[in-house]
C-alpha cells in the first residue's frame, strides 16, 4: 500500500514546488490562470494545491484568484540562516574545544519542545566516545542545552512546558516535577551554564551553554557530553567560554 502511494505524493510535493518557483518570478501578485498556465496544470489542481500552501502560510492569497508568497517563507528563510550561521561559526571553536577537552562537543538549537544536535566534533574511532547522532532530538528538560533554552522563558512559559509534555522520566536523575525544575533553572540563569547529570541516559553526563546572536537572541547551545567516570564539572568554564567567542563571532555583544 505505502508503495502505491509514494508517487501520487512525490506529484503533488513537486507540483507545489513548481508553484512556488513560479510564485517567485512574480514581482506582483500572480492570477491563478497564470500560474495554472505556466506550470502546466489544470486549474482545479493548481487551487487545490495553493489553497493548501495558503492555509500553511507558503502562499498569500491577496483576493479570490490572486496569489503571492508566504510570511511563513520568510519566517522560514530567517530561521534556516540563522541555523547555518551558527554552525558556520561555531564549527573551528567546537574543535578547538574537543582538542582541549577530548571529548564530544555538540551543537543543538531548539525546535518546539525538543533539541536537535545539528553538529558534532569527536573522534569517532576513540573508545568510549560518547556521540551525539546529527538530527537526533531530546526533550528540553533531560538535557543541558534544553535547560539553557529553558531558562530564557519566564516561569509561566516553563510551567506550560511542562504540563504540556508531562516532564517524562528518561533515568532515575531526570527531572519530573515542576517545583524542582523551577530551582534548576534558576542555578542555570545564575551560571549561566547547565548540566545534564545522567537525566537522559544512564552514564552518561554533559555540560552546555548558550550561544547568542547579534540581536541578543538566544539561538543555540554549545555542549559537551561525556561518559559520567571521565566527566569534569570544571569543564563549565571552558564551555562557557567556547559559547562566547561563538556568540561574539556572531556579532553578540553582551
Amino acid at each position: 500500500m505505502p508503495a502505491k502511494n509514494a508517487k501520487p505524493s512525490i506529484q503533488v510535493i513537486e507540483r507545489m514546488m513548481n508553484l512556488l518557483d513560479e510564485l517567485t518570478k512574480h514581482t506582483t501578485p500572480a492570477t491563478l490562470k497564470q500560474l495554472a498556465s505556466t506550470t502546466q496544470l489544470h486549474p482545479s489542481t493548481a487551487h487545490r494545491i495553493l489553497s493548501v500552501m495558503v492555509d500553511s502560510g507558503l502562499v498569500d492569497r491577496i483576493e479570490p484568484g490572486m496569489y503571492r508568497l508566504g510570511i511563513r517563507l520568510v519566517e522560514l528563510g530567517a530561521l534556516v540562516k540563522s541555523r547555518i550561521s551558527v554552525r558556520q561559526e561555531a564549527l573551528k571553536h567546537m574543535h578547538e574545544l574537543h582538542k582541549q577537552l577530548g571529548e564530544t562537543v555538540n551543537l543543538s538549537v531548539r525546535r518546539d519542545d525538543e533539541v536537535v544536535y545539528i553538529e558534532r566534533a569527536s573522534e569517532s574511532c576513540a573508545m568510549m566516545r560518547v556521540v551525539q547522532i546529527v538530527g537526533a532530538r531530546a526533550p528540553l528538560h533531560i538535557t543541558a542545552v534544553g535547560k539553557i533554552f529553558l531558562s530564557a522563558e519566564p516561569q509561566a512559559r516553563v510551567a506550560d512546558y511542562a504540563t504540556r509534555t508531562g516532564l517524562p522520566r528518561y533515568t532515575d536523575n531526570t527531572i519530573t516535577e515542576l517545583p524542582s525544575l523551577t530551582k534548576e533553572l534558576d542555578n542555570v540563569r545564575q551560571r549561566q551554564v547547565a548540566f545534564d547529570r545522567e537525566e537522559a541516559e544512564r552514564g552518561v553526563s554533559c555540560v552546555g551553554a548558550g550561544i547568542y546572536n547579534d540581536e541578543g537572541q538566544l539561538v543555540a547551545g554549545l555542549s559537551v557530553s561525556a561518559p559520567s567516570e571521565r566527566f569534569k564539572a570544571e569543564w563549565a568554564e571552558a564551555v562557557r567560554k567556547t559559547a562566547t567567542e561563538i556568540s561574539r563571532a556572531m556579532g553578540h555583544k553582551g
